[in-house]
């Protein structure tokens, strides 16, 4: 594992692997540049040390990884800073959406080792899950460091083929927004059919989170799962007829997915 961290950003993605790395004891010292309040939870732990702007960083500095945690819209303006640490050997892991290894490569340079990923926010209690993807500069240990990284925070996966990170952002980068949106609409259905909204929220997260759990530890197919529930004539057929009628989850979810894949790629331009 890495010596030294630096995380340019430490908004909610930022924060969630930090808090995954800091559990984990994942490194030695890790350097924060946050110039906003995401970063004050972090005060005080054990090896951070946290910055306004890269112009305080100490001047020997050399981290084995730069991870940029900072939003597609500002990444140019953040980046010329950092090019210094490309010369020096440091591999940048990226989880900013949209941002090419190409893109990366004009900004820092054509020598520069670049990881671009995309992680989501269960990284914070250890249980996210990332896709990777290198530039030819990255060393095999490079890719392993970065790799190990993600790992501390969960599940991790590498694609050849960098265009396929549009479509992981789409499922599993955005993934936990549609999930929680299920759980509000689950929760206000409830409420609809007479219960009290507090019990109808408790209903929902740990029906949610349950099935979630169950899902992750079976080794049955999710498909065998649904069945395992879903007796013929029941109460949950009557439910699955409209979740999977023409227009129904199925039919939402792709044009989901396939909007914020199309939103990975505009953020490329």
């Amino acid at each position: 594992m890495p010596g030294t961290l630096l995380l340019v950003g430490c908004g909610k993605m930022g924060g969630a692997l930090l808090s995954g790395w800091l559990d984990r004891k994942a490194a030695e010292r890790y350097h924060v540049i946050e110039p906003g309040p995401g970063a004050e939870g972090f005060k005080g732990k054990p090896g951070v040390e946290i910055h306004a702007g890269s112009e305080s960083l100490p001047a020997d500095l050399v981290p084995d990884v730069v991870i940029l945690a900072v939003k597609p819209q500002t990444m140019t303006t953040a980046l010329p800073a950092y090019r210094p640490f490309a010369v020096k050997g440091a591999v940048f892991l990226s989880i900013a959406a949209g941002k090419t290894l190409g893109y990366f490569a004009r900004h820092l340079g054509a020598q520069a080792a670049v990881v671009r990923s995309m992680p989501n926010t269960p990284a914070a209690i250890g249980r996210g899950i990332a896709v990777l993807c290198a530039s030819p500069t990255v060393s095999a240990p490079q890719k392993e460091l970065c790799g190990a990284l993600l790992a501390a925070a969960g599940e991790v996966g590498w694609v050849e083929d960098e265009g396929l990170i549009d479509a992981v952002t789409g499922v599993s980068g955005s993934g936990p927004a549609y999930v929680f949106l299920m759980i509000e609409c689950l929760a206000k259905a409830g409420v609809e059919s007479g219960l009290a909204p507090d019990l109808a929220m408790r209903l929902a997260r740990a029906t949610v989170a349950g099935a979630g759990e169950l899902a992750r530890l079976s080794p049955e197919s999710a498909a065998t799962l649904r069945e395992n529930v879903t007796s013929p004539g029941g109460t949950t057929r009557a439910a699955l007829d409209v979740l999977m009628g023409a227009e129904g989850l199925e039919a939402l979810m792709v044009r989901a997915v396939a909007a914020a894949t199309r939103r990975s790629r505009e953020l490329a331009e």
